[in-house]
């Protein structure tokens, strides 16, 4: 452009051109440049720091990810722990889903190719492990997955025109399925969302209430609702059975099930923990009668220890297209990677690892059984004790025996409420006590509350070994008499608060302790919440007096959620408590804490008073000296000149405050004396008579038992103490021992001390007859 402008005739044209050119490159390049800052603005505000620039590292990533698994305050034993439990074998189900996006990027012959070699290889493997002869697999993330591609099959089958016509079939005859009261919490609701079916196509059937197992299908009354369904015009779908319900263990009568499916044309489907003991050489004849179902889930991720690998529903159906059309089977050859890990893991295992690891789960579970049959207060609810991999056990007052199975007595609903509390905390106590053994707390419709050892979905993940089970049962009998000690003196607890002046009992049902009790703040106040702010500030000073005590007893202000106000909370006790010393002492330090609140109180209205009252004095001093200097010294110039003239002499009059006195008084005695009086002793500050005297190390609130020994340490009912208790019980023999000998020195030197007393004794006894045959001679022959 600027050739062209040189070329032009008119310069002055030309100069005019060429200075719009450097013009207009100047405001680009400032437009430019702003656009440059904006974009890099826009980069900074809205963009990620990590997606910034030009990426990060492989090594940054991965430690973000290392801190992003263990936290940054998790301290390395923890880590290693953790990481330790996943073991080789978990190693090669992670490497499956790594090799499985790698595989995926080959071309399509050879994909295919892979995946069938891989699916039917993994599919024939499990149907030999597991007993189910010419099955098919289909893989999935959710355990739920495959029963709910099993009812679309069934659906499909059942219904002829349902790829055609869709819900309008369904609706002129509606299918029923049929699933255990047992079952997992949910199970029908999920179905039913998920095929689109009203609630009303859900049938829960209930277990035996008179005969047999309490978590077992009732086969009878199953039979009369089949037949009521088809009489009301319904279809008869499917059956979910269980092989190990989800709380209990328990396995249903799957023999006499399969006839019933077969009757009346019904598809059975089983699952449960205990279809992992097929794969044993002995299995029970209950669990061995669910290879001859239509349908099983297996979740092998937890019976093995392997992570993030599949679920396997194995299934037989003759045809493959209403397979392909329920989604059991796909033409994909991706999805068919989903098998990929199991294929690795299997091999791995190989069939002694495999079955190894189930037989030392149904190990650890005998192990528990056997060990509980000798412990009192104990009731165990299992089915099959030779071959059942679930123990479930709670605490139960009311029998010393195990023997029997677990059944609802006559007993009332506060009764079953205090057990099922007292079972929830037994539950924890041993989950925090022995995390290894991983145990958890369940709720069953009969029992109630009761605590849970599957080692089939926890032993292969924790590590659990017989060491474990062996300290939980140790465990197990240090906290029950804690139990049974803290049952029996609640109602003595319970007794002596209501006898207690000041003091009320608080029924909370699900504390597990002792007790709840609240300090009552009496007040002739009608604000009633300045008296509530009151009697929260009495009981928080209460509950921190409690703590300060040297005791082995916990206070507390309860629950976080769902507890009462401005109560103290007991936790659990041991048999020597004294309870009457226990209140005595609550009721002593709540009227303690009441009466220097009251103390302070009117000390606060006193003080009040006084300041007012030495406002009028103050005021009628300033009146008397208005009156005794005249009115004409207090006009600015002409008083300063009229002292000057004449001064005027007056004694100066100072007041005192007295707080222990609660009076105003004059200061005089203090300029003549020059020395400030202590004026009236403040009253004593009450302190309760309920220090008992006790013995070298006893605690308060602990009594004597009545053994040889006389007084017993007591025992903390904390579980860290009961792990210190396990660790020292050698070690007591050798402290007592160590103390036998400490006394017998004791003794040696008292008789040594005694027999120096005694030898001194005779010296002076000696040295004074000496001095008296002195003397004699001195005065003969002074005569």
């Amino acid at each position: 452009m600027e050739s062209s402008l040189e070329k032009m005739v008119d310069p002055t044209l030309a100069e005019m051109g060429k200075n719009l050119n450097e013009a207009m490159k100047m405001l680009e390049d400032n437009q430019r440049k702003i656009e440059e800052e904006n974009e890099k603005k826009y980069v900074r505000k809205d963009i990620p720091g990590p997606l910034q620039g030009s990426g990060q590292d492989m090594v940054s990533i991965l430690q973000l990810v290392q801190n992003l698994m263990h936290g940054e305050e998790e301290d390395e034993s923890s880590q290693s722990y953790r990481l330790q439990n996943v073991g080789e074998q978990g190693h090669m189900a992670l490497l499956g889903h790594s090799l499985a996006a790698y595989i995926s990027v080959l071309n399509r012959e050879r994909l295919r190719n892979l995946t069938t070699r891989i699916l039917s290889d993994t599919t024939l493997w499990l149907c030999r492990l597991f007993r189910y002869e010419n099955g098919s697999a289909y893989y999935h993330e959710d355990d739920r997955e495959g029963l709910l591609k099993v009812c679309r099959l069934v659906i499909h089958s059942c219904y002829e025109d349902y790829t055609v016509e869709g819900f309008n079939v369904l609706y002129n005859k509606q299918p029923v399925i049929y699933i255990s009261s047992a079952a997992r919490t949910g199970l029908g609701q999920t179905l039913c969302s998920q095929l689109g079916l009203p609630l009303s196509c859900m049938c829960r059937v209930p277990c035996n209430t008179m005969f047999g197992s309490q978590h077992q299908m009732d086969v009878a009354l199953l039979d009369r609702l089949i037949k009521d369904d088809i009489e009301s015009g319904k279809l008869p779908l499917l059956l979910v059975a269980n092989a190990g319900t989800p709380g209990a263990g328990h396995t249903d009568k799957l023999g006499r099930l399969k006839e019933l499916c077969e009757q009346y044309n019904m598809w059975l489907h089983v699952e449960g923990v205990n279809l992992a003991t097929l794969a044993l050489g002995y299995v029970s004849s209950s669990v061995l009668a669910a290879t001859k179902c239509d349908s099983m889930t297996l979740t092998l991720g937890s019976w093995l220890g392997l992570p993030a690998v599949p679920a396997v529903t194995l299934y037989r159906h003759e045809d493959p297209s209403l397979s392909l059309a329920a989604g059991l089977t796909s033409s994909q050859p991706v999805e068919k990677l989903r098998a990929l890990p199991l294929w690795l893991s299997l091999q791995y295992l190989g069939h002694d690892g495999i079955v190894e690891r189930i037989k030392h789960a149904s190990q650890l579970s005998q192990r528990l059984l056997e060990n509980l049959k000798n412990i009192d207060f104990i009731k165990t609810s299992v089915e099959d004790e030779l071959s059942s991999p679930v123990v479930v056990f709670k605490f139960s007052p009311e029998l010393p025996n195990i023997d029997q199975m677990l059944h609802a007595g006559p007993i009332t609903s506060n009764e079953r409420h205090i057990s099922d509390t007292f079972n929830q905390w037994l539950g924890e106590q041993l989950a925090q006590l022995v995390p290894a053994s991983g145990v958890d707390v369940v709720e069953l419709e009969d029992e109630g509350t009761c605590v849970r050892f599957s080692p089939l979905l926890t032993s292969a993940v924790l590590g659990t070994e017989v060491q474990d089970v062996d300290q939980l049962v140790d465990c197990l009998k240090m906290k029950i008499p804690i139990l049974t000690c803290t049952l029996q003196l609640r109602e003595e607890f319970e007794q002596e608060v209501k006898r207690t002046v000041g003091l009320s009992y608080i029924e909370d049902l699900s504390w597990p302790g002792l007790g709840v009790v609240r300090y009552e703040y009496n007040s002739d106040r009608k604000n009633d919440d300045k008296q509530e702010k009151e009697a929260e500030k009495i009981n928080t000073g209460l509950l921190k007096k409690l703590n300060e005590l040297e005791s082995d007893l916990s206070f507390s202000l309860g629950p976080e959620f769902g507890g009462e106000k401005n109560c103290v909370y007991i936790g659990m006790v041991t048999e020597d408590l004294d309870v009457s010393e226990l209140v005595e002492t609550i009721a002593a330090t709540g009227r303690e804490i009441e009466e220097n609140s009251r103390l302070l109180e009117n000390m606060t209205e006193v003080v009040r008073k006084g300041i007012q009252e030495a406002q009028v004095q103050l005021q009628k001093a300033n009146e008397e000296r208005l009156l005794e200097e005249g009115l004409l010294r207090q006009i600015p110039v002409v008083g300063s000149v009229l002292n000057w003239f004449s001064p005027f002499q007056a004694s100066p009059k100072g007041r005192t405050f007295n707080l222990t006195a609660g009076s105003l008084e004059s200061t005089e005695p203090t300029y003549v004396s020059k020395a400030q009086g202590t004026g009236t002793t403040p009253p004593a500050t009450p302190t309760p008579s309920r220090l008992k005297q006790r013995l070298p190390g006893q605690k308060l609130f602990k009594r004597s038992l009545r053994s040889s020994d006389g007084f017993s340490e007591t025992s903390s009912v904390s579980h860290t103490d009961d792990l210190e208790k396990l660790e020292q019980r050698s070690h007591s023999v050798s402290t007592a021992q160590e103390q036998g000998i400490v006394e017998t020195e004791k003794a040696e030197q008292q008789n040594e001390i005694a027999q120096v007393t005694n030898d001194n004794t005779e010296d002076l006894q000696s040295q004074k007859s000496g001095n008296d045959g002195t003397k004699v001679e001195e005065q003969e022959s002074l005569r």
